[in-house]
């Protein structure tokens, strides 16, 4: 079984990045290269240019961050407030993260800011409680009435401009409780630059959910799945995906969701081997899949992504691909050179 003190750090909290950078692609960058072992350290995001080619194809995850923090009040007088996440449907119902939890009885009820709807209290489900609207709730009412969910780490309430910052400028498809970091330090003149040079861009959609913030269990450990998530990868994608292979273009996510995605739909149904796969139709399906080191990562022949908690799973994931040695020693020099970490933070590209 994994040893998780092998990915264990010790980080200031003055090293996270608790705002984002002036602009998105200003903030640093390190590129890792797994055959050579090299570190290279680039001042700006930007700078990442130097490392596309040509025919290269960056796949990303078009998700978009629901306002999926609202401050629902109980008590006779209303006062009392329960900061909740609504997490996903069951049925009717909604599964929820609620602060202070263990002052709400089975039975309670709790209003929406502004009193347009009320919830009961129907259950429990380990940490998690099950809500019942009074009636459906979707994406309006989320719009209307609730808040970014910024990560808890980051210690402070979504200001106004983690309305723009926290999205990506890729962000379509409604649903997520987090971000695709990653992508966050993809600008619009970047991305235009990269297109001049022939770099191509790719759409698929994953439902990033809360448990991207769950600390790693010892269940996780032994059975190797994490919390599952929804998928949905267009036809144009996989075909691109497909042929990139056979055209010796090299495969990079944006991401480790993205990563994630394209792994848990090779391993549905083998694009080397099943010459009927792409048969023009989207590829719609769910992963709990843990990937870490010893795993063979086939989809991609590179990544971006962020510098990741210690002892995440993101933090294996990323090991998984480019090796425990040099994603330590990757870190160390973060470490030393002052690189700002998380979602906010700087950046990796690993070839």
């Amino acid at each position: 079984m994994i040893d998780l003190e092998e990915f264990d750090f010790s980080l200031d909290e003055s090293r996270i990045a608790r705002y984002p950078s002036k602009e998105r692609d200003s903030s640093q960058l390190m590129v890792l290269n797994r055959k050579t072992g090299s570190i290279t350290i680039e001042p700006f995001f930007r700078n990442i240019e130097k490392y596309l080619l040509p025919g290269d194809r960056i796949f990303f995850n078009e998700t978009k961050v629901s306002a999926r923090r609202v401050y629902l009040r109980a008590g006779k007088d209303g006062i009392r407030i329960h900061e909740t996440i609504f997490l996903e449907e069951e049925g009717s119902n909604w599964l929820c993260l609620i602060r202070n939890s263990k002052k709400l009885k089975m039975g309670d009820y709790l209003l929406s800011p502004e009193g347009s709807k009320k919830f009961r209290c129907e259950g429990k489900k380990d940490q998690y409680i099950i809500l019942q609207p009074s009636e459906t709730i979707g994406e309006e009412f989320f719009e209307r009435e609730g808040n970014l969910p910024i990560p808890p780490y980051l210690k402070r309430e979504a200001e106004e401009l983690d309305k723009d910052r926290y999205q990506t400028i890729f962000a379509k498809t409604t649903g997520s409780v987090a971000a695709p970091t990653a992508g966050l330090h993809m600008s619009n003149d970047l991305k235009n630059k990269l297109e001049s040079k022939g770099v191509e861009f790719f759409p698929l959609h994953l439902r990033i959910g809360f448990g991207t913030f769950q600390p790693l269990t010892e269940d996780n450990l032994k059975e190797k799945k994490l919390h599952k998530e929804e998928i949905s990868i267009p036809a144009q994608t996989i075909a691109a995906h497909k042929e990139s292979r056979e055209q010796s273009r090299r495969r990079i996510a944006l991401g480790t969701t993205t990563l994630r995605a394209l792994e848990a739909m090779h391993r549905d149904k083998s694009l080397n081997n099943n010459p009927n796969f792409n048969s023009g139709k989207d590829w719609i399906g769910e992963t709990d899949i843990f990937l870490s080191p010893g795993d063979q990562i086939d989809t991609i022949d590179g990544i971006i992504t962020n510098f990741h908690l210690p002892k995440s799973s993101l933090i294996l994931l990323v090991s998984a691909f480019a090796g425990v040695s040099l994603i330590r020693e990757a870190y160390q020099m973060a470490l030393e050179k002052n690189f700002r970490f998380f979602s906010y933070g700087d950046a990796m590209l690993i070839l």
